[in-house]
């Protein structure tokens, strides 16, 4: 279970930098009713995002499961493996191509006069399909073959990671008072310079994280030394603690 915490944990607040959510919710952040707006906006995202997931690894997901009665636990930690490796591609794709999307996101936001709930919840149901992320960590729960009430602790925890910086813009408004739109304002400004290359880097820590998780799963299934040493390294990564 620890496992799968540092799993979903780490993934999602790689996936909390996320261009598409935080740029509206800067926008409501500007205007009328501001705390407001961007809280509904907030639980919109949240909604729709969890149970969008949920409706995955307990359906789908839970269904091909099944055709393997008792998964080995090396299908986990290949899993693992092949998640890891998918989020440092992604994150090599988003480097490379950092110019083009910072010009593309600068761009966006037109957030209207539709209720603020609504706007989060759209927004997040048509970028659900294209989530890769969150298919990876929901695929990593799925593997671990985990029973309904700790999957959906795992997909809270990872959400509840995902609104990260959309709670740190509703606290900006609540306790920074009239420095909160110069504030908002600056993180407006360097996201939009910089978004690229900071998820960019976090999905490399993230993803380097799985890699080593997975591979050390893998190797320290062997009884060997080397093997000893894997699930050494292992517990060390999950229990950090002397």
């Amino acid at each position: 279970m620890l496992r799968l915490l540092g799993i979903v944990i780490s993934i999602g607040l790689a996936d909390s930098l996320n261009p598409t959510t935080i740029a509206p919710a800067l926008y409501l952040a500007s205007g009328e009713r501001a705390r407001g707006r961007v809280l509904e906006f907030t639980v919109g995202v949240f909604a729709v995002y969890l149970i969008g997931g949920l409706i995955i690894a307990l359906g789908p997901g839970g269904l091909v499961l099944s055709l393997v009665p008792h998964p080995h636990h090396r299908v986990a930690y290949s899993i693992e493996l092949a998640v890891g490796v998918v989020m440092l591609v992604g994150a090599a794709l988003l480097w490379r191509h950092r110019d083009r999307l910072r010009e593309r996101e600068g761009r966006k936001v037109q957030a209207g006069e539709r209720s603020s709930w609504v706007m989060g919840a759209t927004i997040t149901a048509v970028e659900l399909p294209t989530a890769f992320p969150y298919f990876a960590a929901i695929a990593a729960v799925v593997a671990a073959d985990v029973d309904a009430p700790r999957t959906i602790l795992l997909l809270v925890v990872f959400n509840v990671c995902f609104i990260l910086p959309l709670l740190g813009i509703v606290a900006t408004l609540t306790f920074a008072g009239d420095r909160a739109q110069r504030m908002l304002s600056g993180t407006r400004e360097f996201l939009h310079r910089h978004w690229p290359v900071l998820l960019a880097s976090v999905g490399v820590l993230a993803g380097l994280f799985v890699v080593v998780l997975g591979a050390t799963g893998l190797l320290g299934s062997r009884h060997t030394r080397f093997g000893r040493l894997m699930r050494g390294l292992r517990h060390h990564l999950l229990h950090p603690g002397p």
